[in-house]
This record gives structure tokens, sequence and C-alpha cells, in this order.
């Protein structure tokens, strides 16, 4: 199979699809890899590391798409890349599409093998593919609210840790997966007072005693929602129903509750966030105010550390490459039934039934 790496034209995505390790996997594994010139430049991966490692290094993102059979990428396409599409290539990366009709519109009419790794799902419930993103963006969370709880940032003026004699920062985090996990762990370390919200009571059983009492575990609920962000410094937005839009957690009328210079940072942006007010934003400019509480809404967080977010995303997602590849998407798709939620799009009919539940659009079968 002839597999493409494109650069990353989001702003500021600095990530890249495959490392030269997973290259050369592939490439012993009797594929043909193109990598586009400086596509890893951000991770801190050169061209010559992908040539040594046997792929095809090209100036054009148009071969990289037009001569392949998949395209492997981080973030979803964006309106330049949708002519490049063509019928029957498998294109392999996060899509979000639940929030996004035109992208979705435009993966249909090219009749793309559109496979996202956010719905890729084993029978535990669990996302391979997600989690390490997840993971990344809960911990960032933590170290990107303090920055924005700083007074220059429009901030509360608020140490999350607090001093010896000065109460630390209250941080509530909504939902307690992966996300809300891994902020946990970083706040926790902070010193700051954290309380974790949920609708699953086991799961709230198992944080209490990983975390050993150091967190306060909170049943979800819009009453307790209201209560806790009320005293929030910062306000952790990480829930998540797979491939599905966020629910709206905090609504434009619940922001009059919080404190002045509040931060909110919605890690659930990708699938439309979890806060009413929330609006996708970018590195270089993140942060906006509604009604005094500053809100966080990257879509894209982990490419602010994409080294580490690069190697850790491409772990994940080479085993599931290379079964596309070596059996072609049809005999993958049928052999692993957790590659088979990830499928979104089939020949221009949409295949992933909380993705066209979000659209209002039919949900049709798969057909092979």
């Amino acid at each position: 199979m002839v597999i493409g790496v494109p650069k990353e034209i989001k702003p500021l995505e600095n990530r890249v699809a495959i490392t030269p390790a997973g290259a050369e996997a592939l490439t012993r594994a009797g594929h043909t890899i193109i990598v586009e010139k400086g596509a890893g430049t951000g991770s801190g991966i050169s061209d010559k590391a992908y040539a040594e490692a046997g792929a095809e290094i090209t100036d054009s993102n148009i071969d990289v798409f037009r001569k392949t059979e998949m395209v492997m990428k981080v973030k979803e396409p964006l309106p330049p890349e949708y002519p490049l599409f063509h019928e029957g290539q498998i294109v392999f990366t996060y899509f979000h599409l639940a929030p996004a009709p035109e992208l979705t519109r435009a993966m249909l009419k090219a009749k793309i093998v559109g496979i996202a790794y956010e719905t890729i799902q084993l029978e535990d419930g669990s996302l391979p593919l997600l989690v390490p993103m997840s993971e990344v963006a809960g911990r960032m969370s933590i170290q990107v609210g303090e920055y924005s709880l700083q007074k220059e940032r429009g901030g509360r003026g608020v140490l999350l840790g607090g001093v010896p004699g000065v109460d630390p920062a209250n941080v509530v985090i909504l939902g307690g997966g992966v996300v809300g996990t891994n902020a946990a762990k970083m706040a926790v370390g902070t010193g700051a007072a954290v309380w974790i919200l949920d609708l699953d009571v086991e799961r709230l059983r198992y944080l209490d005693d990983i975390f050993s009492g150091r967190v306060k575990t909170v049943i979800s609920n819009s009453h307790n929602i209201k209560r806790l962000i009320a005293d929030a410094d910062l306000v952790i937005g990480g829930v998540l129903v797979a491939g599905a839009r966020a629910p709206k957690l905090i609504t434009k009328d619940m922001l009059s509750l919080m404190k002045d210079g509040a931060v909110i940072v919605d890690v659930a942006v990708d699938q439309g966030g979890c806060t009413e007010t929330t609006h996708p934003t970018y590195h270089d400019d993140p942060t906006y105010t509604v009604d005094g509480v500053v809100h966080y809404c990257v879509a894209n967080m982990p490419g602010a550390v994409a080294r580490t977010s690069t190697f850790a995303l491409a772990n994940a997602t080479l085993p599931y490459a290379l079964k596309l590849a070596n059996l072609g998407y049809e005999a993958a798709l049928k052999g692993d039934p957790a590659l088979m939620k990830g499928l979104n799009t089939y020949f221009g009919k949409l295949v992933c039934r909380p993705v066209a539940e979000a659209q209002g659009m039919e949900c049709q079968a798969v057909g092979f």
C-alpha cells in the first residue's frame, strides 16, 4: 500500500502522524511511505530521519494525497485539503465530525473511507487512540489553567497551591475519565483543592481510592455543577461521549455564578465543548473572556507539546495502520470490531451513529 503523511496545516499544529520508527516498520512490511517535506520539523524529526527509515520525501502535499491509498494525519482535514481526496482512499486521523457538518459533507462527497482515531473503541469501552492525547490534554489543562489565572492574562491572580497561611485555589473537574484523572493528578500535585464530578458512581469510587481522599468526588448533576463552579477558580471540562457532541454542562447563564477572573479550560472543545460559550481558539491567541470568566478553548492542545504528543500518538496508531496496510481496509475492519467502530464514512455513506445523530442525518449500513 502507498501511504501518505502530509504536513499538518492547522494553525500552530506541530505534530506529525508517524515517526521514523513507524515509517521503518511500514516499509519493512512492504509498503511505500511518502512524507511531505518538513512534516516532522515541529516535532523535532528531520526529513533525513524519515529518508533513512525508508520513506520518500516530497515537496508536494498534492502527491501525498493523490498518489496514495491511505493518508495518515493528526488533525481533521481542512478546506484546502478537501479537493485532494479521491474515492476509496483511506483517511486515518482525528476527525471529530459531530460538530463539523462541512467536513462530513466533504468526506461523503469524495467517497473516502474515513476512519477516526477518536471512535476506535475496545470491548471495555476504552478509546485506545484517544487515550494518549487525552492524557496529554488533561495534564496540560492544569498547566494552561494556572497560567490563565495570572492577573495579566485576565485571571483572578490566584496561585493554585497557595502558600502557607493562604488558601489554595479550588479546581473543579467535570468528568472523571482519562482527561479528568490526569488533570486531577496535576492539580493535586500543585496542592490545589480538587473536586471531580462524574455520572458514574463506580468511577467516583475508583477515583476516591486512587487519590486516597486527596480529591473530593461528587455526582454530576446541574445542582452540583452550579454549586461547585460558584466557588471555583479553575474549571476543567473533560467530558466525553464517544463520537458525539459534548453535553453543554455549563450554560451561559451559569457564568454569572462564577467569580470574575475564574478560568474554564474546555478540553471537550474538539467535540463542540461542554460550555455553551465555548468556541475554538488557537495557541497564539488561546483565551477570551465572557461575563468575566476566562475561557481557554484551544482545539489542539497537545500540539503545543508536539514531540511528546507525536511519539505518544504514533505508538498507539501504528498497530492499526499496519493492520489496514497489510490486510486492506475491508479485511482489517471485518476482523477487528474496535477498528470497525472507527469507521465514520464509507463511499458516500455516513456510518457512525453518534455523528449521524448529532447532525440529524441517516446512519447507513456499511454494506460488507
